[in-house]
């Protein structure tokens, strides 16, 4: 098989798992095998909703009854999405007011982070407060109307955008947990980038909505507050230290343009610290889950990255390292181990937890949306 046609092969799989595993309500299930990961978060599913929208617009594809399958994919976890955040509302709205009113608000009245197919939340036992999840969600969202000039908004997604948009630039300032699931006593500058995207895009789903306020306040504050002494973007606000997750600031939120000299100082930072050589990318340095591999979709990010810059042989280098992390069906693994940044780990969350999770739904989406960014077919 030849690598053209071992590329198309695994793309085709990555289309095929993640329709598969697409639940009946919208949800996909971040991974399918791992009892953990038999949720839907919004912060997965709107990269995923991404990848399937523009892998639908190159090579439309027939499943289930369907001839445009990814596309209504897509919008079937949008549908979902708003009808988990309307049935929040009440809880939403009491938290947009004890914000307003500088009180503090019940963490029950949130949204969680991942909920089950039908919309339930997961068990209680569970890092629930995120704030990346619903701004994540609003940016996808907003890429895939304006493909489809879905004009005027289906009232029932007008009404979650405004709701959840309200309800992020409520709470921007309020420490949670970051996209890993941790560090909750933090302000994560990943997630800031987020928010920011996610109401930008609310304004452009609404018109009517206006948070150019809220918007200003969080790149002022990032640029204030979220920097490492070495002028990077910080993990958290005072942390001499990055994340790969920075990557999203400039791709795909927009906080900061990717050729900011602050966001080239970013990944020459995660080039150095985090990209294991001839390896994938690290989450951050102290990172112990699973023994701090190196993560597929994180390579796959990078390489979306370097896309944009027109780094082309960098980004291709790193989806070529992915495919090679596909077992025989072709699934894509969370991470890979090694290389390790602490394999005293490892044994232990494998007893805990089984197997590093396999296939994720979010590294196959992540292989799409690099191969679109770069353009290979």
């Amino acid at each position: 098989m030849t690598e053209r046609t071992y590329a198309e092969t695994l793309a085709a799989h990555s289309r095929r798992v993640i329709l598969e595993h697409q639940q009946p309500s919208g949800a996909y299930l971040a991974g399918p095998l791992m009892p953990d990961y038999q949720f839907s978060w919004f912060r997965d599913g709107a990269f995923i909703a991404y990848a399937l929208m523009l892998d639908g617009e190159a090579a439309p594809i027939g499943f289930g009854g369907s001839m445009a399958a990814q596309w209504e994919s897509a919008q079937s976890f949008h549908d979902w999405c708003a009808h988990v955040i309307l049935r929040r509302a009440e809880g939403l709205e009491r938290c947009i007011a004890q914000a307003a009113c500088g009180e503090p608000f019940d963490p029950r009245d949130t949204l969680n982070a991942r909920y089950d197919a039908s919309g339930e939340a997961g068990p209680d036992d569970w890092p629930e407060f995120q704030l990346d999840g619903p701004g994540a969600w609003l940016w996808s969202l907003q890429e895939f109307v304006v493909r489809f000039r879905l004009y005027p908004l289906p009232r029932e997604w007008a009404h979650a955008v405004e709701l959840a948009a309200r309800y992020l630039a409520a709470l921007w300032q309020q420490p949670c947990y970051d996209c890993w699931e941790e560090h909750p006593a933090h302000v994560h500058i990943s997630t800031l980038a987020a928010i920011y995207g996610g109401l930008r895009a609310a304004e452009k789903l609404v018109p009517a909505l206006d948070f150019s306020a809220t918007t200003e306040a969080i790149q002022a504050f990032v640029r204030t507050h979220g920097l490492t002494p070495g002028g990077e973007l910080a993990k958290w606000m005072g942390a001499d230290a990055v994340d790969a997750n920075l990557i999203a600031a400039a791709v795909p939120f927009g906080l900061l343009a990717p050729d900011d000299p602050i966001m080239e100082r970013t990944i020459a930072r995660i080039e150095r610290d985090l990209h294991a050589p001839d390896s994938g990318v690290h989450r951050y340095l102290g990172d112990v889950y699973y023994g701090g591999g190196a993560w597929v979709l994180l390579a796959l990010w990078l390489a979306w990255y370097y896309a944009e810059r027109g780094l082309t042989d960098r980004g291709k280098a790193l989806l070529a390292w992915a495919e090679r992390q596909a077992d025989e069906a072709g699934n894509l693994p969370e991470q890979v181990a090694p290389p390790m940044l602490a394999p005293d780990h490892y044994a232990p969350w494998v007893a805990q937890r089984g197997p590093i999770a396999r296939p994720l739904l979010w590294s196959h989406a992540k292989y799409l949306l690099a191969r679109h960014a770069l353009q290979t077919g």
